[in-house]
């Protein structure tokens, strides 16, 4: 008799701990789940919007970025710093709309839109990587695409990205992806 009520207060904790388990582990799930897809939005912190001067994905406010013709995705600088003068294979061309936005600030705590303006400029003006937040919530690093000049300070395409901060802009460069990490190298920022 004894034997069989330890099997029953066995048989019950052993369910009791299974179902808070379970119940440990679902909440952690959705813990987990990005803020973004239970708002709807691939963007996160979507209540925090571009101002009505900032443009639209639909209409940027402005361009940024020289074209790029195919088999010229790099620069002569890039080339001459690449391993054996070969740049990673695989960059294309490209032309994407997007919110000019704080790599980090949004990464890190969805931080974008008019009321981050000025809190990006500084982070910016600090050396904070520049961000391209695509209207499916892709984000892009961007920078010069120079190697060289980049390096040297000889570029002012962060003056160009703290000047529209929080704006929808035509950003066109070399885009290069590895292990999800996604980069728009953008042309034509080179010091006069």
């Amino acid at each position: 008799m004894v034997m069989e009520e330890m099997k029953m207060k066995n048989s019950h904790w052993m369910g009791a701990a299974v179902g808070v388990a379970a119940c440990l582990v679902g909440t952690m799930l959705v813990a987990q789940t990005p803020a973004a897809k239970k708002s709807g939005s691939a963007i996160l912190q979507p209540q925090m919007t571009v101002a009505a001067e900032g443009g639209t994905y639909d209409k940027p406010m402005g361009k940024i970025g020289d074209a790029v013709k195919a088999g010229e995705e790099w620069s002569a600088t890039t080339l001459g710093a690449a391993v054996d003068g070969k740049p990673n294979p695989g960059a294309k061309s490209v032309t994407m709309v997007g919110e000019i936005v704080d790599f980090s600030c949004y990464l890190q705590i969805g931080k974008h839109g008019e009321k981050h303006r000025a809190c990006g400029q500084k982070c910016f003006k600090a050396g904070q990587p520049i961000g391209l937040l695509t209207k499916d919530g892709s984000l892009y690093m961007l920078m010069d695409e120079e190697h060289d000049l980049r390096r040297d300070g000889l570029t002012d395409f962060r003056t160009a990205a703290i000047d529209h901060t929080a704006h929808i802009m035509e950003v066109t460069g070399t885009m290069w992806a590895h292990n999800g990490v996604k980069a728009i190298y953008v042309h034509g920022f080179v010091k006069k």
